[in-house]
């Protein structure tokens, strides 16, 4: 596996577990998982996993959706990085209000900063944070067709 890794936010996951979502750009994130590795803060497996509840409560997942849709992503080289909760309620708290992003937008951001790594995300205003803190967007080029 080469030495490539980037952050990889839920707005990207959650894409490739539902087909309605699917675009160039997540398919491409995925494809790239051959060849790197991704990161991602505490917070991804809790927002994965409600994510997951959320959709099976509206019906457009099944309990068995579920798990097979967590089973492939332990497949997959996904990293999880712990954080204090100092830094979550200090530093990542700070970055939150200084870009009006959730903390759990503000945590990926900060992952990528604190990494030196490019951030994998659809979310428009992690976007633009990441441009606004000099973060690159992973696989940009691949992003444009995705619209």
């Amino acid at each position: 596996m080469a030495d490539t890794r980037f952050v990889l936010d839920a707005s990207v996951t959650l894409a490739w577990g539902f087909a309605d979502e699917a675009n160039a750009y997540v398919d491409a994130v995925l494809e790239s998982l051959t060849d790197a590795a991704a990161v991602a803060p505490a917070v991804w497996p809790l927002e994965m996993a409600n994510a997951l509840l959320v959709a099976e409560r509206r019906g457009r997942l099944t309990k068995a959706d579920s798990a097979r849709f967590l089973s492939l992503l332990e497949q997959l080289p996904i990293a999880v990085e712990q954080e204090t909760p100092a830094r979550m309620l200090g530093e990542i708290m700070a970055l939150a209000r200084e870009h009006t992003l959730s903390t759990y937008d503000a945590s990926y951001l900060d992952l990528a900063m604190c990494q030196g790594l490019a951030l994998a995300t659809q979310d428009e205003a992690l976007r633009r944070a990441a441009v606004a803190s000099g973060v690159p967007i992973y696989l940009s080029d691949a992003d444009d067709k995705r619209r």
